[in-house]
Order: structure tokens, then sequence, then C-alpha cells
């Protein structure tokens, strides 16, 4: 009996380590040959922002070249649809995006009540304001009476709503749908306040501002913002591609895997490397991709470090700390199962 039992247990992992079998997602975006990735209308600095040249560039961007160069090899195999605050959601369940990457905050309700699966955290992120230093404003607490701008049916406005009710404030809300006219109406003063995610908050001050020397972003943080690529329910091939996406780009980053040193590390005698880098064969069969998915993404887009240093970190106009966003081995948030 306990030979039997073993027998049944290899099979069982022999079968689960086979190869994927793609859903309809997967496989309209194989015939296509084009991931649609959905990104926020206006876009945000460092993010996702297109240049004069009609370039889609920034960490959300990243994710979806990512998904590209794992599926086929090229990271530039993607067509990016602007979607607004409140049309986001709607544009997913409709097929007319077949994901989105665009700042979305992973929330109980969006991954139950509407059909959606968020696959991961592209970035840690809270909710705060920003104001004008003329206002003499040092605290949030300080906003009684105050008219906010914020983006309707974002997660921003709710969240307002629950911190002045709790701190027995008010404030009057003023809510737009398109991000550039919530911007605009801020710095033309018509909003005492401009509320939203911080990474949103000094990507507009640095990107929109007149003069961001006179503007500063409050010390509270008034809610968890966890940020990252949302899918379709019911494709689980391609909610796994997508979210093994990102997990490489972290654990290359663990391993000091780059894309300038990715031709090199090929010769690495560390087995975990060999694996990632499909040197040793199996990871891209067992998701259904190429055995160089891996080695694709880090060529082609760079490892999270990379992503994150160049879009708002240290190299990018934003300067924006690693914080919650460093590695777990370093005192961060970001942590990735194994690709074994």
């Amino acid at each position: 009996m306990k030979k039997l039992i073993l027998a049944m247990t290899a099979g069982v992992a022999i079968s689960q380590a086979g190869p994927a079998l793609a859903g309809k997602d997967l496989d309209n975006v194989k015939a296509r040959g084009q991931v649609v990735c959905g990104v926020a209308v206006g876009g945000i600095a460092g993010f996702m922002t297109i240049d004069n040249q009609g370039k889609w560039t920034g960490m959300n961007v990243d994710i979806c070249r990512g998904v590209s160069a794992a599926l086929f090899g090229d990271s530039e195999k993607v067509k990016y649809v602007p979607v607004s605050g409140q049309q986001r959601f709607t544009a997913l369940q409709a097929g007319e995006v077949d994901l989105l990457s665009n700042n979305s905050t992973w929330t109980l309700t969006r991954d139950t009540a509407l059909g959606l699966d968020f696959v991961g955290v592209t970035y840690y992120d809270g909710q705060g304001f920003m104001v004008p230093k003329k206002l003499g404003v040092k605290s949030a607490k300080e906003l009684n009476g105050a008219s906010i701008c914020v983006l309707t049916g974002s997660t921003s406005e709710l969240n307002i709503a629950d911190y002045f009710r709790a701190n027995k404030l008010t404030f009057k809300p003023v809510l737009f749908e398109d991000p550039d006219q919530s911007r605009a109406a801020f710095f033309n003063g018509r909003c005492d306040a401009y509320s939203g995610d911080q990474a949103r908050l000094y990507a507009t001050r640095v990107a929109n501002a007149p003069n961001p020397d006179d503007y500063v972003v409050l010390p509270e943080i008034i809610s968890k913002e966890p940020l990252g690529p949302v899918v379709r329910h019911g494709d689980n091939q391609f909610a796994d591609i997508v979210r093994w996406v990102q997990y490489a780009m972290l654990e290359a980053e663990e391993y000091g895997i780059t894309s300038k040193n990715v031709d090199e590390m090929l010769k690495s005698d560390n087995p975990a490397i060999k694996r990632i880098l499909g040197v040793t064969p199996g990871m891209g069969k067992a998701l259904g991709v190429d055995e160089k998915w891996v080695y694709n993404i880090i060529k082609q887009v760079g490892n999270y470090g990379e992503s994150f240093d160049r879009n708002v970190g240290k190299d990018s106009p934003l300067k924006v700390t690693r914080g919650q966003n460093a590695l777990w081995t370093q005192g961060g948030l970001q942590y990735a199962p194994p690709i074994r």
C-alpha cells in the first residue's frame, strides 16, 4: 500500500510539472501577436508616460514589456491603450485590454466582485496629500473644510472620506475623471489640496508643477495602496505568466542578474541561476513559454531594481527611495517565490 501511495504521489508530481494549457485570453494574445496593455489616461511620471515620439516608458510599462518578452521573445510587441480610472476595470472585463498595468490598488471587492485577478504587487504605496507651501499647512489634520482635487472612481476618493470622518473633519471633494484636468485644477488654485497615491503626488510635483519647490507633500499616509497588474479571472496560465514576469524580475535582482551581465551569468555554476536563465531547462515548460523567458525579460527590460532606479528611483527625476519596495533581504516588502 505504501508503494502504491508513493507511486500515485509521484504521478501527481509529474503531472503537475507538465506544460500548462492555454486559456482563451492567452490564445487571443498569441494569435494577435501582441499584448494589449491598459495604462492610465494622462500617464503618471515614472510609472507610465508617453514621449514626443509616442514611446511609452515607466515601471508599469516595464511589466507589459516583460510579458511580451516572455511570450514572444520581444519586449516591444505591446499595444498601449489609455483607460480612465473610472473605466479601466470595465475595459478589462470587456476584453478591450489583456491586462491593466496602471497603478490599480488591490482590494478585496475588486479581487472578488469584478471577476478580475490581481497577480502581484509592483509597487507598495499609500495615499497622501499635496498642498501649496503658501497655504502654511503642515499636517493633513489641518485641512478641515478644505477643497480637495481627487480622481472619481478611485480608492483615493473613498479613503479621503474615511480619513476625514474618522478625524471628525469636513472637506469639499472636487472630482475629476481625467487626471490632467485634476492636476490643472489644483495648480490653478481651484483646490486647496491634491490627493492620491504618494507615488502620483511626487510624480505630479516633478512633472506638472509650475515650480515644484512651491508645493509640499504632507507627512500623513492614510491608506495601504498595493499597486499591481490585473487580468481577467478565468485564464490561469495567462495570470501565471504575468505574475511570474514580475517575480522573475525580482528574483533576478536577488541573484545579481542584470541586463548588463545576463550573458555572463549564463555561465554561472549556481544551480538557481541556471534554472532562472533556462540553462537548466524545465521552468519555461512549466509556465508554457520558451526556456529563455527570464533571459529575454532581463536582457531587454532589466531586473526589478533596474526598472525602479531608472523610472522612479535614483537615476530618475523623481528620486524616490526604495523604502517598502526594497527587496526583503534589504528591509523591504518585495519578495519573490523561488523559480524552481
